[in-house]
């Protein structure tokens, strides 16, 4: 095969079937399951994808256990809440065909926040390296996942479709989880939080997300997303404060 799309699942029921529709052009369609306990599995298979298990350990883990265990020329992964366009479809066939030097392609995302498409506050064009060519690429860290590529990429022009946060509830819920992960990699590093941190990163990321990316350009929605993003960049600096005063006297950093 010379083309597989991957998508990476748990517990993806509602999403599923939707996502491997818009995936019907592709040549080969392959689920790695985390050993999902909904009927993900069972849906996927029904619409005719292969599925393959592996215990999740991080997103960079299963991507690279993807990459080793699907034998195609080129992998593109898609997220099950990601919808292909058949525009797009159409791009990655074209420069997965032959003729082109790149060996990765970043894709665009439309990301639909609160069911609202969400063009500015850095969610657009949110560029994604998703189509590779296997052996060329691999992933690394835990969190806010990186591909490393052993040569060229390119940017695709046609965008995937994001179905991003449902509701408020889930947007806190990752951004707490992102903030904690991302103090720990700032303690890891040493950075040193003022008493002022907080609040002054707080202000910048607004600023930055409202104004140098354009979240005006969403109105009240922008302008909740903006503060919403700067409310967790404080919680990230405080998370971090409080590691720093708990610290033990024999940390090794």
């Amino acid at each position: 095969m010379t083309l597989a799309v991957v998508v990476l699942t748990y517990n993806e029921e509602q999403d599923i079937v939707d996502c491997l529709t818009s995936l019907a052009w592709a040549e080969r369609r392959v689920v790695l399951d985390s050993f999902s306990t909904d009927r993900t599995v069972e849906l996927a298979r029904e619409m005719g994808a292969e599925v393959m298990q592996h215990p999740f350990e991080n997103y960079a883990r299963q991507r690279n256990v993807a990459l080793e265990w699907v034998k195609a020329e080129w992998i593109f992964f898609v997220d099950a809440d990601e919808r292909v366009t058949p525009e797009l479809a159409a791009e990655v066939q074209t420069v997965t065909g032959g003729g082109y030097p790149e060996v990765g392609w970043w894709v665009p995302r439309h990301n639909y926040i609160f069911g609202r498409l969400t063009r500015g506050a850095g969610w657009y064009p949110d560029y994604q390296l998703r189509l590779v060519r296997r052996g060329l690429a691999r992933w690394e860290r835990a969190v806010h996942e990186i591909a490393i590529v052993d040569g060229l990429t390119g940017y695709l022009q046609n965008p995937l479709i994001h179905h991003n946060y449902d509701n408020l509830a889930e947007f806190i819920a990752r951004q707490r989880k992102y903030a904690n992960y991302d103090a720990m990699v700032l303690y890891k590093e040493g950075t040193r939080p003022h008493f002022y941190t907080p609040f002054s990163q707080a202000i910048r990321h607004f600023w930055w997300r409202f104004i140098t990316l354009r979240g005006f350009r969403d109105g009240g929605h922008g302008l909740r997303l903006s503060l919403l993003m700067a409310y967790f960049e404080a919680v990230k600096y405080h998370k971090l404060a409080r590691l720093w005063s708990q610290k033990p006297k024999n940390h090794p950093f």
